[in-house]
């Protein structure tokens, strides 16, 4: 099959033949039927498999020019990132189209993100929070909206962003049509699409859960931090030269201590990205891991979804993550389109539980690889690993003292006066020898 075999409108098959696409990914040649069709859609598909594209083309197909200047399509993602990147494949697949689409996101002006909204849009892109806000302060009207996208729908919810997706559900029209995507699906986020969704469709173009079979996983079992950082360089020192390596990890904080241990041997090749650093350096960053500049990025987690970038040859798990779809998202980095990829997990004595769980969600083995003869580990612990020490005593009632009073001393003399209250009646009688009356 290839693209001309979709019912496409023919700016569409032209934009796409200036792309270079030509075979539909099995999830936009499943999906786009069935969006078509104008039914409630949830569809699974790993990170790689092309979803964006799977939903912007029904979207786009469907899309019907109208002077009215409010959005017609609502797409919600997760991250700003990822609305950079929509708004940016929008555009090239609508480039013999009369669409304006443009892309919201918090931490940036929102007067000036307003304005834009005011201009007029075909297409919105935008963080759940920011969406609201225009909403709530009446720049953005949604009653016209006629499709609604959520991408990354389980991160979306896991990223505490569900009352603002509620609050939005309520300035929507009561006839739209829903297209929920995400790689893996929660029990939970399951339930809670059934609420809103009316008799969805379900599009698989793998078994939820699953990963890449074009990934070698490997796993590696790592005593502490600094013996991780060993590790690392010790990996990087040994990929080919044109390695491009996402290295994720599951803070902020370590992200900078990471880049810190590791920057004076990697800095013209290294990058960092997370939620703490200002937005442009963050799409800079990107650019430059995108461009090749840069072939070694420090990630976290929520990141791992914000990003798309090609040719990453290898995904290292600096620190295991806290949950199994993450670990999935993180993987999926790699070893996208035809190319094979290498994910390597560093795995702590703390990390069991969750490496059983997901190997029992991915139904495979995390083959762990014997430590290189010449690394010697560290034996030192930084303080944040350090064993908690409680100290003695702390938090008990202390026993009660017996034969044990308040404490006393003598007051001073002026402070023995008692406090009488002044009766003048009698006050006039000691002085006069009888009650003064008034006249």
């Amino acid at each position: 099959m290839t693209f001309r075999d979709l019912n496409l409108k023919k700016p569409l098959w032209n934009a796409l033949d200036n792309l270079g696409y030509q075979t539909p990914t099995t999830i936009q040649a499943t999906g786009f039927n069935v969006m078509m069709s104008g039914a409630d859609t949830i569809g699974i598909a790993q990170t790689g498999t092309g979803k964006t594209l799977a939903y912007l083309l029904p979207c786009l197909c469907m899309w019907k020019f109208s002077k009215d200047p409010h959005p017609q399509i609502l797409i919600l993602v997760p991250t700003r990132e990822l609305v950079a990147q929509v708004v940016s494949e929008v555009e090239k697949l609508s480039s013999f189209m009369n669409v304006a689409v443009g892309g919201v996101y918090g931490g940036t002006n929102m007067n000036t993100q307003a304005a834009m909204v005011l201009q007029g849009l075909d297409i919105l892109v935008g963080t759940p929070g920011r969406v609201l806000d225009l909403a709530k302060s009446g720049s953005l009207q949604l009653k016209h909206i006629k499709k609604v996208v959520i991408d990354e729908v389980d991160e979306t919810l896991s990223l505490g962003f569900r009352p603002q997706l509620l609050h939005i559900f309520e300035f929507l029209p009561t006839k739209k049509q829903f297209m929920v995507f995400s790689a893996t699906l929660s029990e939970e986020v399951s339930v809670f699409l059934e609420d809103y969704l009316i008799s969805p469709v379900r599009v698989e173009a793998a078994r939820a859960g699953s990963t890449l079979d074009k990934i070698d996983q490997s796993g590696y079992h790592v005593p502490n931090f600094l013996s991780k950082i060993i590790l690392l360089q010790h990996l990087l020192d040994q990929m080919p030269i044109e390695a491009k390596v996402l290295v994720f990890v599951s803070s902020r904080a370590l992200a900078d201590l990471v880049f810190e241990k590791i920057e004076p041997n990697y800095a013209e090749v290294l990058g960092i990205i997370h939620s703490n650093k200002a937005q442009n350096f963050r799409f800079d960053t990107v650019q430059a891991f995108q461009a090749g500049d840069t072939r070694i990025l420090i990630a976290t987690d929520l990141i791992a979804r914000g990003i798309d970038v090609t040719d990453v040859s290898h995904v290292i798990n600096f620190d295991i993550p806290e949950s199994t779809e993450n670990y999935i998202h993180r993987i999926g980095r790699t070893g996208r389109a035809d190319k094979n990829g290498i994910a390597i997990t560093f795995i702590t004595e703390k990390d069991q539980g969750m490496l059983n769980s997901i190997k029992a969600l991915t139904q495979k083995e995390i083959p762990l690889m014997a430590i290189p003869s010449d690394l010697e580990w560290s034996t030192e612990l930084l303080e944040f690993e350090k064993p908690k020490v409680e100290v003695p005593g702390k938090m008990l009632k202390l026993p009660k003292r017996d034969n044990v009073g308040a404490s006393f001393h003598e007051k001073k003399e002026k402070n023995k006066k008692v406090n009488v209250r002044y009766d003048h009646k009698k006050a006039m009688q000691e002085k006069y020898g009888k009650p003064k009356k008034k006249r």
